[in-house]
C-alpha cells in the first residue's frame, strides 16, 4: 500500500520538543525527529499493548533479542547470537554506559568532529580526556561539500597526552551524512586494534542509508574487530519512535559484555515496556515497505535541498548525505552575524541546529532536518532564500 509522506499531523498542540521549543511563528527543522507518523505496524502493536490495560514491569524478552539478531543477518549478513544483545534506554545512555564500562580515570575518548553533540559530553560525564580527529572537508563543487577521514591525522590523535581507551564512532555520521565505506572502516578498525582501543559504534542511522548506499556494521568486518566493538542500534530514527527510548548494544566479547551489563545496572538503565513493543515491531520486517517509501521521499527532499542551494542560496555549500535526513550547510562565506543559527532564527523564523554545538569544524555551519513533508521544507528554504537576497 502507498504511504503518504506529503502531509504530517499537526504537532504544535502536543508536547513535542521540536514544535513547542520555539515561538509558533518559527518553522522547526532542528532536532532530529521526523514529522511523520510511525509505521502502521508499530502503531498497531502499541495499540494492542495499551488495550490490554496492564502496564507492569517487563524485561526484554528472548523473542525481542532474536528479532534484533535476525535483523542484523537479514540486512548485513552479520550473524549475531541473540545472547549478545542487550536492551538499553537510548543510544546516548548506551554510549555513556560504554565509557563507564571500558575506561578508567586518566584515559581518553576519541571522536571525529563535527559530530553529534552528546558525543562531546561523554568525557565530562565519566571524568576522561577528549581527543578529536577532525574530519577533512573536501570541496566537490562551488555548492557541494563532502567529508573524508584524514588517516594520518586520525592515527596521530591516538594517545595524545592520555591513552585512547575508547573510539566513539558515528556511522552513518551525524551531521555530515557520510556512510563510511568498507575500506574506511577497516582502516579505522586497524588503528584501534593496534592501540587496544575499544570501538563504540553509534549506528542509529544505519537503516536510513539512502540508496544506492548500503550500511556496513564495523563489527561485521572480522571476528577480531567484532571482539573489540560495542555496536549500538535503535529503531528510533528510522521508524520515528525516539520518544519511546529503546535501543540495543551488541557485544560479542564475553568480558566486555559483562562490563557493559555491570555499568548499565549501576546506572539503573531500564527499557520501558512500550519501547520494547515498538522495537520488536520495527525490526520484525512488517515496516519494511513503509521504510522503502520513506527512503525515496528522503532522497527527493535531499536533492531538493541541494538544488535549492545551487539555484537560490549563493555563498552556501551543502553536503549530499549518503544517509540520515540531515543536511549540513556551510554558511561561512556569508559572514552572518552573530552566527547562521541566530541569523536565520531571527530573520527567517526558521529553527536549524547551531553548527557550534558539533565541536571543532562546526563554526559557521547549521544542520537542517529534511525529515518532513516537501511543503514544509520548501517553506523553510523560501524563508531562508528571501532574507539571503538582501
Amino acid at each position: 500500500m502507498p504511504f503518504d509522506f506529503s502531509h504530517a499531523p499537526d504537532r504544535s498542540k502536543t508536547n513535542s520538543i521540536k514544535w513547542t521549543y520555539y515561538p509558533s511563528d518559527v518553522l522547526p527543522l532542528w532536532v532530529a525527529d521526523m514529522d511523520f507518523p510511525a509505521p502502521p505496524a508499530i502503531n498497531e502493536a502499541l495499540a494492542r499493548a495499551v488495550a490490554h490495560g496492564v502496564h507492569g514491569y517487563e524485561a526484554p524478552s528472548k523473542k525481542l533479542r532474536e528479532v534484533v539478531a535476525t535483523r542484523m543477518e537479514k540486512l548485513y549478513g552479520w550473524k549475531v547470537n541473540p545472547d549478545l544483545v542487550i536492551a538499553t534506554p537510548g543510544i546516548i545512555a548506551a554510549f555513556n554506559a560504554a565509557a563507564w564500562a571500558v575506561c578508567e580515570p586518566g584515559q581518553a575518548i576519541l571522536t571525529q568532529t563535527p559530530v553529534y553533540p552528546p558525543f562531546l559530553g561523554v568525557h565530562k560525564n565519566v571524568g576522561l580526556a577528549l581527543q578529536n580527529a577532525q574530519l577533512r572537508e573536501v570541496t566537490e563543487s562551488e555548492h557541494i561539500l563532502r567529508y573524508e577521514i584524514d588517516f594520518d591525522h586520525f592515527e596521530l590523535m591516538f594517545n595524545t597526552e592520555a591513552a585512547t581507551r575508547m573510539f566513539l564512532l558515528c556511522n552513518p555520521h551525524n551531521p555530515t551524512g557520510r556512510a563510511f565505506s568498507r575500506e574506511e572502516l577497516l582502516k579505522m578498525a586497524e588503528v584501534c586494534l593496534s592501540n587496544k582501543t575499544i570501538i563504540v559504534s553509534d549506528e542509529i542511522h544505519s537503516e536510513l542509508t539512502l540508496p544506492p548506499t548500503r550500511h556496513i556494521p564495523i563489527a561485521s568486518l572480522s571476528p577480531e574487530i567484532e571482539a573489540q566493538t560495542i555496536t549500538l542500534i535503535a529503531p528510533s530514527k528510522t521508524f520515528n519512535v525516539p520518544g519511546l527510548y529503546a535501543s540495543f548494544a551488541i557485544i560479542a566479547d564475553p568480558a566486555l559484555r559483562q562490563k557493559f551489563r555491570h555499568a548499565a545496572e549501576r546506572l539503573c538503565m531500564h527499557v520501558a515496556s512500550l519501547g520494547q513493543v515498538a522495537a520488536e515491531a520495527a525490526f520484525s520486517g512488517d515496516c519494511d515497505a513503509w521504510l522503502d517509501e520513506l527512503r525515496q521521499h528522503l532522497i527527493g527532499n535531499r536533492d531538493f535541498v541541494v538544488e535549492t542551494v545551487r539555484q537560490n542560496l549563493p555563498g552556501i555549500r551543502v553536503t549530499v548525505p549518503e544517509a540520515t535526513y540531515l543536511s549540513w550547510l556551510d554558511c561561512r562565506a556569508l559572514h552572518l552575524e552573530p552566527n547562521p543559527y541566530d541569523f536565520y532564527l531571527e530573520k527567517a523564523k526558521v529553527a536549524l541546529t547551531n553548527g557550534i554545538d558539533f565541536g571543532e569544524g562546526g563554526q559557521g555551519f547549521v544542520r537542517l532536518n529534511f525529515g518532513c513533508p516537501r511543503s514544509t521544507l520548501q517553506e523553510a528554504l523560501n524563508r531562508i532564500a528571501s532574507i539571503s537576497r538582501f
